[in-house]
């Protein structure tokens, strides 16, 4: 009667199998709540950058506050629905597009410039 319950997180998601069973994973196993809390840093910093890349404009310093606070509500709900969904993947290939997006807007602008 000693059994450990094991919780099957991931469903072989890249992502966050390395982040629970290898960032946080101690002597007795994967620590849930480490786990998590990695998983939602990076799902942060990945909405982040897309949000960054693809849809900030010039805002006022209140504005930006207040988008950046929704942006971490919102970051909670997509690593909840992240531990069985690939979010974490979904939003590293659409910061990838973006920025490729944005380097190629960007040598197009210099080209007409240049010309």
């Amino acid at each position: 009667m000693n059994e450990q319950s094991v919780m099957d997180v991931g469903n072989n998601l890249p992502i966050v199998d390395f982040l629970f069973n290898v960032l946080a994973n101690g002597e007795d196993g994967p620590n849930l709540t480490l786990g998590f809390f990695y998983l939602y840093l990076t799902i942060t910093i990945l909405a982040i950058i897309t949000y960054k890349l693809g849809f900030a404009r010039k805002l006022p310093l209140l504005k930006s506050i207040v988008v950046y606070i929704f942006l971490l509500i919102g970051a909670i709900v997509i690593t909840i629905l992240g531990l069985k969904l690939p979010m974490a993947e979904s939003l590293f290939i659409i910061a990838i597009v973006l920025a490729i997006y944005r380097y190629r807007l960007h040598r197009t602008r210099q080209a007409r410039a240049s010309e």
